[in-house]
């Protein structure tokens, strides 16, 4: 059967297990459009922003365990979707993204929408091809696709031109053999093992795919064993977490808090992450957080089989030593105005089990891990580049990943701003989300970072950069306008109830949950 570039293309992706896509297509994409309708097998979501489509493939893939694909249109599209992609890669989330581009002979007239889009998606660091022909297109898809999963995962970026996808001639290609995390020898296990009881302090930090359930239990096990702390990263692709499960602190977030942790260590043990930094640069502050003087060795990278290493450790030094679990334990249901305390309580007592959280609080979830440790058993999805407005996309690929679990976002007002049309996307794929709007009026962390860089004092035209009042955005009338149930919360009680009517109800709803700012 004659088919074209963009049906051999979608063929291939749904053979090679790829069949989700997130689209924001324009007129370079029309054939892959129609195409979709040749390949059934192919689910398309649609997202009214390139960012809500590339977010939503990261927290598909980090759900799903495997890749989504993405539909951009041009440079252009690209660099609209490009900060969720940025977070993706540093989750090491795995994504086939497909960017539309002009016929290869359109090119030479520098039309409107020209640009470098190798150049924009080179910035990713991951695998990147443009199919020129036809015949090509389904053997440069079946390369992307298991590009992406190279361990620990990656963004394969395929650029399509016009003519290759419309162009009769295609073939769809077999999916290629992906490759296996390596083990990791012998002898460097028995080296980490002789830093552990050498009777020096010794840190342990984890991240990656230590951050699942046989990785905490080994990590839990080494620290029982020879009193080495235990850290996982600061911002995790998925920590699974709860009742059950080992709770193993996370490095924090400010420079002065991770000093800390750290002090007095040693030795500092990494597995599956890289060495701690300041997330920014700040007067008279580190920027390389390894404690002075402390020696560094690495256990284990991304493409190393992270919890296996971490077990074949434990074995070493722990044998007979078992994890120490997190005993089931919820905070009591507050009452009266939502206080960062109260609204975390709030959730942790109400956590169903088997959650997703994709956590985008910010300044108004510091309190949050304590109140959710001893929660039902869950997932936490956290921003893992920085860069804001990741939190309700994430959610949404993360319910398509899995519809048979609550998704929790929450998700603070500032950063909700720059993805809230993947509340559209939310009722229209009729996804089990429940957004807990965390509404401070205000970008309460950069009133913190202002502070925290040294400037003195704060006036009117500094005040008007990092407030969101004046006029009040009204989040419910928002979400009721995009087709997704809304209510205001003020009181913890009325967060309890609204909560307890969201997840018992299917489909999304938000919450706008009135909170005081952390200053």
């Amino acid at each position: 059967m004659r088919i074209n570039g963009a049906r051999s293309l979608i063929r291939t992706l749904v053979d090679a297990g790829v069949d989700v896509c997130f689209a924001n297509p324009g007129t370079s994409e029309m054939h892959f459009v129609a195409a979709l309708d040749g390949v059934p097998e192919m689910r398309a979501v649609l997202g009214l922003f390139e960012g809500v489509a590339t977010g939503a493939a990261d927290g598909y893939a980090r759900i799903a365990g495997k890749p989504a694909a993405t539909l951009l249109h041009l440079g252009p599209g690209l660099g609209n979707g490009l900060a969720n992609l940025h977070n993706a890669r540093r989750a090491h989330s795995a994504i086939v993204n497909v960017i539309g581009d002009h016929a290869t002979y359109h090119q030479q007239y520098d039309a409107p929408l020209e640009s470098d889009i190798e150049a924009v998606a080179g910035t990713l660091n991951g695998w990147l091809r443009r199919s020129e022909r036809t015949q090509d297109v389904g053997a440069d898809t079946a390369g992307a696709v298991a590009a992406s999963q190279d361990p620990p995962g990656q963004i394969a970026t395929l650029i399509l031109p016009a003519d290759a996808s419309w162009g009769e001639g295609g073939e769809p290609a077999a999916p290629l053999p992906l490759r296996e995390p390596q083990p990791v020898g012998a002898a460097t296990i028995r080296r980490i093992a002789d830093v552990l009881t050498g009777g020096e302090p010794a840190a342990l930090l984890i991240g990656g795919s230590a951050c699942r359930e046989a990785g905490l239990r080994a990590t839990s096990r080494i620290a029982a064993a020879t009193g080495a702390k235990t850290f996982v990263e600061t911002f995790p692709a998925r920590l699974e977490r709860g009742a059950g499960l080992p709770a193993v602190e996370r490095l924090a977030y400010l420079t002065e808090s991770v000093v800390q942790q750290l002090d007095g260590i040693r030795h500092l043990i990494i597995a599956g992450t890289r060495l701690p930094v300041s997330f920014f640069a700040y007067p008279d502050r580190p920027s390389d957080l390894v404690p002075e003087g402390a020696q560094v060795h690495f256990l284990a990278d991304g493409g190393h089989d992270v919890p296996r290493a971490l077990r074949d450790l434990a074995d070493l030094v722990a044998a007979e030593t078992r994890p120490v679990l997190q005993e089931a334990i919820r905070p009591d249901l507050p009452s009266g105005p939502l206080t960062l305390q109260s609204w975390a309580d709030v959730i942790g007592a109400l956590l169903p089990d088997r959650a997703i959280i994709a956590d985008e609080s910010n300044t108004s979830g510091l309190l949050l891990p304590r109140a959710t440790a001893g929660a039902p058993r869950h997932d936490l999805l956290t921003l893992t580049g920085g860069a804001i407005g990741y939190g309700m996309p994430v959610a949404t690929g993360a319910a398509v990943a899995a519809p048979d679990r609550p998704v929790i976002n929450l998700q603070s007002d500032g950063s909700a701003l720059y993805t809230i049309s993947a509340l559209w996307t939310q009722a229209r794929e009729n996804l089990d989300v429940t957004t807990v709007l965390l509404n401070n009026r205000a970008y309460a962390i950069l009133r913190l970072e202002l502070q925290r860089v040294g400037v003195q004092g704060r006036g009117p035209k500094a005040n008007e950069l990092l407030d969101l009042s004046r006029p009040d955005i009204d989040f419910v009338k928002i979400a009721e306008g995009m087709g997704v149930p809304a209510s205001r919360a003020t009181t913890a009680e009325e967060l309890a109830a609204q909560f307890r009517l969201a997840l018992a109800e299917p489909g999304p709803h938000l919450i706008d949950a009135i909170v005081p700012p952390l200053m």
